[in-house]
This record gives C-alpha cells, sequence and structure tokens, in this order.
C-alpha cells in the first residue's frame, strides 16, 4: 500500500478509529454505545489486518493496535487481580470439583480400606506371609525402632518437604493418569498393600496400638487426599468411556480441567498434611492428643469442602474454568 493509497484509507476509515477511541475511553457506556463499539471493534480489527497485510507503515498499525486494545478491554472488562482468582480458586472452583467427585472418592477409600483390612489380617495371622516380608530380624528392627523412628529421624522441616513431595508426587500420577484408569487403580492398590502389611506386621507383635497411634494423626488427612486424587482421576475415566450428551473430546476437556483444579488444591492440603505428620505424629504429645490434633484437621477439610463446595454445586460450578475463558463452539447443522 503506497503512502497515498494509505492517507486514503485513514481519511475514509479515520473517522470510525476515532470514534472507537472515544467510546473506549468511557467509563460507563450505555448498552447502544456497547453495541455501537462491538460493530466498530470488528470494522477496525479487519482494517488492521488489511494494513498488516500490505506492510503498512508500523507507527501507524501500532497507533491502531493500541485502539483496539483499549476497545477489547472495554468490551470484556478488566481482567480479575491474581489473588481474585486464587480466592476463587480456594472458596469456589476447588470445592466444588472435589464434591463433584465425592463418590469416586469414597469408592477409593472402601477399596483401600478392604484390601488393606484384608492384607492386615493375612500378614498378622500367618507366619509364612511374615516371612516372605522380611527376616524375623528385619521384623523385630521394623517393630521396634524403625517405624517410629521414621518420623523423628530427619528435622521436621526437611521431613514435612520430603513427605509433601512424595504425596503430591502420588496425586499427580493419579490425576495425570486417571484418564487411563487403570493406573489409578495399581497406585490405591500398591497403596493399601503397604499399609496392610506394616499393620499386619505391627500386629503380630502387639504393636498395634502404636501402629494406630502413630498413622492417624496425618493419615486421616493425607489419605483423603489420596483418595480424592485417585476418584479425580476416575472421574476423568469415566468421561471418557461415558461422556453423556457430550462429545467424547468436550467432556474429557471439561473433566481434565477440573482434574488441574484439584491437583493445585490438593497440593495446599497435602502440605498441611505433611506439617502434621512432621510436627504433631512425633511431638511428646499423648496419643489421644495428637490424634485430636489430626482429627481436628481432617474434620476442617471435610466441612470446608462439604459446606463451600455443596453450594457452588447448587450454584452451577464444577471446578471448570470461568465461562468467559472456555473455548467458543461454532455451530453445525443437525
Amino acid at each position: 500500500m503506497s503512502a497515498v493509497d494509505l492517507d486514503a484509507f485513514a481519511i475514509v476509515h479515520g473517522p470510525e478509529w476515532d470514534r472507537l477511541a472515544e467510546l473506549s475511553r468511557r467509563r460507563r457506556p450505555t448498552g447502544e454505545e456497547i453495541d455501537e463499539l462491538a460493530t466498530l471493534y470488528q470494522r477496525a480489527a479487519t482494517h488492521l489486518s488489511v494494513l498488516r497485510s500490505a506492510s503498512a507503515d508500523p507507527a501507524f498499525v501500532a497507533r491502531l493496535s493500541t485502539t483496539l486494545a483499549q476497545a477489547r478491554t472495554t468490551l470484556t472488562g478488566s481482567k480479575e487481580p491474581f489473588w481474585g482468582e486464587v480466592a476463587r480458586l480456594a472458596i469456589v472452583s476447588f470445592p466444588a470439583a472435589v464434591h463433584r467427585c465425592r463418590r469416586w472418592a469414597l469408592a477409593c477409600a472402601a477399596f483401600t480400606a478392604l484390601v488393606s483390612f484384608a492384607v492386615g489380617r493375612w500378614v498378622a495371622g500367618d507366619p509364612r506371609a511374615q516371612a516372605s516380608v522380611a527376616t524375623p530380624a528385619q521384623i523385630r528392627q521394623l517393630v521396634d525402632q524403625d517405624f517410629e523412628n521414621y518420623y523423628s529421624e530427619y528435622a521436621a522441616g526437611s521431613f514435612a518437604a520430603q513427605v509433601w513431595t512424595n504425596n503430591a508426587w502420588v496425586a499427580t500420577i493419579c490425576v495425570a493418569l486417571g484418564v487411563f484408569g487403570l493406573p489409578v487403580v495399581w497406585v490405591l492398590f500398591q497403596n493399601a498393600l503397604n499399609l496392610g502389611t506394616v499393620g499386619g506386621l505391627m500386629a503380630a507383635n502387639g504393636k498395634l496400638d502404636l501402629f494406630f497411634g502413630m498413622i492417624t494423626p496425618h493419615g486421616l488427612l493425607e489419605l483423603t487426599a489420596v483418595f480424592v486424587a485417585a476418584g479425580a482421576g476416575l472421574q476423568l475415566f469415566w468421561a471418557w468411556v461415558v461422556p453423556g450428551p457430550r462429545s467424547r473430546s468436550q467432556a474429557l476437556a471439561r473433566e481434565g480441567r477440573s482434574m488441574i483444579t484439584v491437583a493445585l488444591g490438593l497440593v495446599v492440603v497435602l502440605a498441611v498434611s505433611g506439617i502434621v505428620e512432621a510436627f504433631v505424629t512425633p511431638s511428646p504429645l499423648d496419643t489421644w492428643a495428637r490424634i485430636a490434633v489430626g482429627a481436628l484437621v481432617w474434620v476442617a477439610f471435610l466441612v470446608y469442602v462439604g459446606v463451600l463446595g455443596s453450594r457452588a454445586v447448587r450454584g452451577g460450578q464444577t471446578g471448570d474454568l470461568r465461562d468467559e475463558l472456555l473455548e467458543d463452539f461454532a455451530p453445525v447443522a443437525g
């Protein structure tokens, strides 16, 4: 586009650009002005595309681009502040996503309880099962020293970070591989197998009270977080198997975004669990006091998810992105 053509183009469309800039600067435009702004915005966007394809003056293009950006802000509204997004995640999105996958989480908890109990009872009552796990000397070392010392072997701060990292990794695997289904079940089975084996060895040596006394304070919240992660993963798998009225890709996209919300929230939940495990579990408090602290934190989480989650779901929230951030779908016939 030559300089003469550019001048002619600007003379013809300049008044529309000026009007667009004027409307964009208004704090509270009326409904009619918003409609006019949208129309002018679409025209100016076409004009900008023409100018760019014709390699027009960069300064001229930049000026029109700035006008369009200001108009876009007026049309869509300013971006929500970062802390507003964080608050929405904590108060609406995460509780809603957890509440929606609660049935899957309960199924995961029941599965873990059954497997752990079955394995624990088998190991506790069968010397051959115990011998297949470790030698008598190793079992005695575990029962008398290693199990209890595990929680106080390292400095509380570093131990909390280690526990948090490990549990966050397990939760991430459950969510990330949830679409395949079986990996989630395998992670749950391995977790239940380890839990039942150690519990069975402790029971066989008269230390079952120590086992529950050490594992309950942090285990209530920690295992709940694992069940939520596994339940979220299985819900993603089910959306792939039975997408309902949506297409399979749409169902996976919606549940996948919600699962990311679950994963982000569980980072904080598992951090709290790690703190309890590092500072409360090995503390000199009486067993009942340590369990009471763990139970209090656990109940607080359940109330938080139950109250805020049910309220958010009743309001139509799913844990997905806000409507204005979702993808647009082109209308199709049929």
